[in-house]
């Protein structure tokens, strides 16, 4: 199982010449820019799809103790949660991908460096678009075909064209996403000195412990950062 990654762009190495570094910062403009304004895209969702999960949360608590104290349930909860599972798993994606979040097997990626390491994410980016590529004009024609027929659930009777619409476009993003990446381990493949741009790094499982660690506050204080440092360099 992998374990999460994030996107960050690799220093420059030491020694490294600033005239051949400032060519490469501007080579990777326009797949920075590219990058960022699809990651932009990409936290809105998931925010909206976070939002989602908190608010069913709110509905569930509402459903049972109306239910329990006062004998009045909200009524087609479980329609509301059926509706819902659409918006809370797909519209984050993309933004999982961006990640590099996605559970997935590194017994040999995490041998790999350089060129190989580009070329074997590239063929798992290439497989990745194939299979969105067909679920999302599949999911269209599905979410298609229940806004004519007029498909609604059985208890509330709510429309469910919109929930299963945000799946083909939830699915159009990731499409998106995985294009950029295509264009980013492509660069890499032919110029593996280039600076990663719109990869996700992978970590380790003591790294990703440490910078989990950090994230909490664990390394606030200068003894214990000092500490942290030391676990990295040893």
């Amino acid at each position: 199982m992998a374990v999460p990654t994030e996107h960050r762009s690799a220093p420059i190495a030491p020694g490294a010449d600033p005239a051949h570094s400032t060519v490469a910062d501007a080579e990777t403009g326009a797949l920075a820019a590219v990058d960022r304004f699809v990651a932009r895209i990409e936290r809105a969702t998931a925010l909206i799809s976070g939002i989602g999960i908190f608010a069913l949360m709110l509905v569930g608590v509402v459903h049972v103790l109306g239910r329990k104290f006062f004998n009045m349930p909200i009524f087609g909860y479980i329609d509301i949660v059926e509706i819902m599972m659409s918006f809370l798993v797909f519209m984050g994606l993309a933004y999982t991908e961006r990640l590099g979040g996605h559970i997935r097997m590194e017994l040999i990626v995490t041998k790999l460096k350089g060129r190989a390491l580009a070329l074997f994410e590239l063929c798992g980016v290439i497989v990745g678009l194939v299979i969105v590529g067909v679920l999302m004009v599949y999911s269209w024609q599905h979410a298609m075909r229940a806004y004519t027929l007029g498909d609604s659930t059985i208890d509330a009777e709510i429309s469910l064209w919109p929930s299963k619409m945000i799946i083909p476009l939830s699915l159009g993003l990731l499409f998106i996403r995985l294009l950029v990446s295509l264009w980013a381990y492509v660069r890499l493949i032919l110029d593996p000195s280039k600076r990663p741009v719109a990869v996700a790094e992978a970590l380790d499982a003591e790294e990703q412990a440490l910078r989990e660690a950090e994230a909490a506050g664990a390394f606030d204080d200068e003894p214990v950062a000092g500490a942290r440092h030391g676990a990295r360099a040893g």
